[in-house]
């Protein structure tokens, strides 16, 4: 799914997180793929807010690009990025089996009656995903809307790091290519089982579940988030957000920070992980679930799956889209394994390469 499609080029993932930007480039290593290059540059805090890059932040976001693509030096300039939030819409529809070329006409003529909506300065696109199980004769296709002005954020950012944006995808979509990813390379886990990923990010945690088909079946999103750590740490060690967040990272907190913070939050961790998976018992009619994996900055607390396990059971493990990849020397694979369970929306943009887009 694309919002900007021009020619194939190699390109390197650009994940614009709320709390840091996060690049991965991949290339193909026989069957699988290789880890090129990778880099993660911290933002301050509150600059990118309900995934929308603010006016007045561009220059900051640009110059954290920047920052990381000279750090990670990937052989790519051209990139793939993902925008989310209340700036973009998507929506299955049905039309009749027709060229592409008209579908599109169709779909720009009139699309308030597509989308359901009327909305002003959006960039549209759209993807058939095949027959209509009701309706043969015709097709399901996704639609795509986002605020030309979100773009224009976007591709901005990009060019101050001397980037060429040649795909926008969706940021679901290029999260759940890195979930199928891994549920197809993991030996733990089987062909048709119902697997959760919960992300916890900075300020959400989010909760998908990938079915059979290998689609998101289900998604429900809480507010929590590894943002609160953030600020214990900044109240109880009086710093700065950047210092407590690096904290985290490069383990230069207090040795009194494991109990004075620590093992409050992973508690708290993972009680919301097993109020959420309660939830989805309690509302959804798919399948049992037969592993759950933890995303985002907080998937690598010290200890985090043994509490989740106590408090949920069954089997929990650590994401990690790079495991079946190979590495290049330049990359350092602790820095790596360490910051893989973040990784997964750049993942699914750095495999855009391989598709035909």
């Amino acid at each position: 799914m694309s919002l900007l499609s021009l020619k194939p080029d190699p390109l390197v993932g650009i994940d614009i997180s709320t709390t840091a930007i996060k690049l991965l480039e991949l290339s193909k290593a026989g069957k699988g793929y290789k880890v090129e290059s990778y880099g993660i540059e911290l933002l301050p805090d509150k600059v990118i807010e309900d995934k929308k890059i603010d006016p007045d932040a561009i220059e900051t976001v640009g110059n954290a690009i920047s920052a990381v693509v000279k750090r990670a030096k990937p052989k790519s300039q051209f990139a793939a990025i993902a925008v989310a939030g209340p700036e973009v819409i998507t929506k299955e529809i049905t039309m009749d089996k027709i060229p592409d070329s008209d579908m599109k006409e169709l779909i720009e003529e009139d699309p308030a009656t597509h989308l359901g909506q009327d909305i002003e300065d959006i960039e549209l696109d759209f993807q058939v995903i095949g027959p209509n199980e009701r309706e043969p004769d015709r097709v399901d296709v996704l639609l795509a809307a986002c605020r030309s002005e979100t773009l224009e954020a976007h591709t901005t950012v990009l060019e101050m790091a001397k980037l060429t944006a040649k795909v926008i995808d969706i940021e679901r979509y290029a999260l759940e290519r890195a979930f199928v990813m891994i549920a197809e390379n993991d030996p733990d886990i089987n062909e048709g089982e119902t697997i959760a990923l919960i992300e916890v990010g900075a300020t959400t945690t989010i909760m998908n579940v990938l079915g059979d088909n290998q689609n998101i079946i289900y998604s429900h999103e809480e507010m929590f988030g590894g943002k609160q750590l953030i600020e214990q740490i900044q109240s109880i060690y009086e710093l700065t957000y950047e210092e407590a967040h690096l904290g985290t990272r490069d383990g230069g907190l207090p040795e009194s920070y494991e109990t004075d913070v620590l093992e409050s939050f992973r508690d708290e961790m993972a009680q919301q992980i097993s109020i959420m998976v309660q939830s989805y018992y309690s509302q959804s009619t798919y399948g049992k679930l037969s592993h759950i994996l933890i995303s985002g900055g907080c998937a690598s607390i010290p200890n985090i799956v043994e509490q989740v396990e106590t408090k949920v059971g069954g089997h929990v493990s650590i994401a990690n889209p790079l495991a079946s990849m190979s590495v290049a020397s330049r990359v350092s694979k602790k820095a790596l394994a360490d910051d893989a369970p973040s990784l997964m929306v750049a993942c699914g943009l750095a495999l855009r390469t391989f598709d035909e887009y």
